[in-house]
């Protein structure tokens, strides 16, 4: 009968052992694959060998410092958050991180938002092909990320009703009751308006199944594409987030390539200009499908033009412009 190995415990488990218990605990691949960096790191740099009972909080804070101090905030607070969650694992003595390696604040977005004019100047240009006029008045008017947009399918498409639903950014997989068909991801609804319902058509030409947006050849003979993301009618493969960046930034560009705008300014900008124009917190809330206030105002940031606008109405009564 075979012999089942005790892995060790309390204060004879070793900092090794212990990140590889911990990351063997994770059921989600994506969450080890992130969780693994910080906490193998931090576990190499304490001494693999090391009892994990003689390790002190400060040097957990230590070795967070050394290797993500001066890392991106983003990057600092989900390094943190692995060694965090490591450190909290229960059944045996572990050190924790201490109060002074605290989770940062993560900063106003630097993502510019773009005025109207640009926006439209753009779009009117006549070496913009339709392909690339279309998603980016599409982009602006319902606030989507551009994944999500670039995502869309002929079938997704709402012309009546001016909208679509989309699968969104951090979206989880439907609860299902026994007997039911299940769902894959929970759909969100965007909206459009005028600008759009007049290039869409054109852009399709009739084409009635397949990617919205599509590149202007066939996927290569060694590259695999899901039959989703290939327009059944030409052949042709879904336009991608890099190909789509990369046709915004050469029309864009002014002092060189990697110089123009991002996809996601058309995002900042149309909630910008909302907020412009006197839509409430919520509102923008319902648009931009956020779920946290403090999300929204990052991406609120009003033209120097809109402040004394607004201070216009502070006036006395008989002086208001």
């Amino acid at each position: 009968m075979p012999t089942v190995a005790q892995l060790p415990t309390g204060k004879a488990l070793t900092v090794r052992t212990a990140a590889d218990v911990f990351l063997d605990s994770l059921g989600n691949p994506n969450t080890v694959r992130s969780y693994a960096t910080g906490v193998g790191k931090t576990a190499q740099r304490l001494g693999e060998g090391r009892l994990l009972a003689s390790v002190a909080d400060d040097e957990i804070g230590e070795a967070l410092e050394l290797f993500w101090g001066a890392a991106a905030v983003n990057t600092w607070n989900a390094r943190r958050a692995s060694v965090l969650s490591w450190c909290r694992e229960r059944g045996h003595e572990a050190p924790a991180v201490p109060v002074w390696a605290r989770r940062m604040a993560v900063p106003d977005s630097e993502t510019p938002a773009r005025s109207r004019m640009a926006i439209d100047r753009l779009i009117a240009r006549r070496e913009v092909h339709l392909r690339e006029k279309t998603p980016y008045r599409m982009l602006f008017e319902t606030a989507g990320r551009a994944d999500e947009i670039l995502g869309v399918n002929i079938e997704d498409l709402d012309f009546a009703g001016r909208r679509c639903q989309v699968k969104a950014k951090g979206t989880k997989a439907k609860s299902r009751r026994r007997g039911q068909a299940r769902e894959d991801f929970a759909l969100e609804t965007v909206y459009w308006d005028a600008g759009t319902a007049r290039l869409l058509p054109r852009l399709l030409k009739g084409r009635n199944r397949g990617p919205v947006f599509v590149t202007h050849r066939r996927a290569g003979p060694g590259k695999i594409v899901s039959p989703r993301d290939v327009c059944p009618d030409t052949g042709f493969a879904r336009l991608s987030y890099g190909q789509a960046r990369a046709l915004l930034d050469e029309h864009t560009a002014v002092r060189g390539p990697g110089t123009g705008w991002d996809l996601h300014e058309y995002r900042h900008s149309s909630l910008t200009h909302l907020g412009e124009q006197g839509a409430s917190l919520l509102m923008l809330m319902a648009k931009s499908r956020h779920k946290k206030p403090e999300n929204v105002r990052r991406y609120f940031k009003p033209s120097p033009e809109a402040i004394p606008e607004l201070t216009s109405l502070l006036a006395p009564g008989d002086s208001r412009r």
